[in-house]
């Protein structure tokens, strides 16, 4: 059977760092996030008996290497949970920049899982696909379940799933990215988190944040929601910036992006700035002010476009397969 799945990809709010399982993919702490949309990964796959190989591609090139076998973890588990040998065809195409800190692992991975799981003819839940998309990308198991969503650590399918956080921020809130290319490798950040000395203190404190996280997102309090996501990204830095590699993300034009956003707000501009493990930015407003701050973003002589909340993983119709 062959599946097309379309997912989008997150912005860490609450930023997980660090692997305890990397087989898994098991993070040390829970995570939330929001999807951004239009923004997405498109993934077709299909099991089939005659193929004598596996075969990944993504924006067409054949995937190979490392890439290669964080796919096999997913498309392997699939085989496993729905008693089947077959290879599999599996093609994924973005329509968005990767490698420059927009989560394009995220959407990969979730809409890869969602595509695997339909073409294995498994009937599963959201948060149960999640967990299968975990296994390429922790970050792809919230973009599996969508819009604001939080992952729970574990140790086991059952308790390190999504879950989607019902909040009335998902109508107003407007997203503008602020593409600064630099590639990044998050993968081997994670490797070494523990290794930081500050990683200790970031998880003494990171269980709070997530309470206080999702409360500001019942409650719908834009301000909170988004100053506590901004304060996040500086302490996921300071835990990257003082591994063993020493880390450091950021160039020139995203600290001039931090200005802005906080000259903006100096000018009672709803606006907060957040940044996962690269060096461009998210900038966090509303409707009506999205229009000056993206004016105000690339005056900074960046790149940008603009989302809105995406909404969970989903199956595509035949006609949009990508083979």
């Amino acid at each position: 059977m062959k599946a097309t799945a379309k997912a989008h990809p997150i912005q860490g709010l609450v930023k997980y760092h660090g692997m305890r399982d990397e087989e898994l993919r098991l993070p040390y702490h829970d995570s939330i996030s929001v999807c951004t949309a239009p923004s997405h990964s498109k993934t077709t796959a299909e099991f089939d008996p005659s193929l004598t190989a596996d075969r990944y591609v993504i924006d067409g090139e054949q995937v190979t290497g490392r890439g290669a076998e964080r796919i096999e973890a997913v498309v392997d588990h699939v085989r496993d949970l729905a008693g089947i040998d077959h290879h599999v065809r599996f093609e994924s195409e973005n329509n968005f920049p990767t490698n420059i800190g927009f989560g394009s692992s995220s959407s990969g991975f979730a809409a890869a899982a969602r595509a695997l799981v339909e073409a294995a003819g498994l009937d599963m839940s959201l948060p149960e696909i999640s967990a299968v998309a975990r296994r390429g990308s922790s970050s792809a198991a919230r973009a599996v379940t969508g819009a604001f969503s939080h992952l729970r650590t574990g140790l086991n399918d059952e308790d390190c799933r999504s879950e989607r956080i019902e909040t009335d921020l998902e109508d107003d809130l407007r997203i503008v990215g602020a593409e600064v290319p630099a590639y990044k490798e998050t993968e081997e950040a994670h490797k070494e988190a523990a290794d930081s000395h500050m990683f200790e203190a970031r998880m003494a404190h990171i269980h709070g944040q997530i309470a206080e996280m999702r409360d500001a997102l019942r409650a719908g309090d834009f301000d909170r929601t988004f100053e506590l996501a901004e304060h996040d990204s500086l302490s996921l830095a300071a835990t990257t910036m003082t591994g063993p590699a020493g880390w450091v993300y950021w160039q020139p034009r995203t600290l001039e992006v931090f200005n802005t956003v906080r000259e903006l707000r100096e000018e009672d501009v709803p606006v907060y700035f957040s940044v996962d493990t690269g060096a461009s930015v998210y900038v966090n407003t509303t409707a009506d002010y999205v229009d000056r701050v993206e004016g105000a973003i690339a005056d900074c002589g960046v790149d940008t476009r603009t989302w809105t909340v995406g909404g969970p993983s989903q199956i595509l119709d035949e006609s949009q397969a990508l083979f």
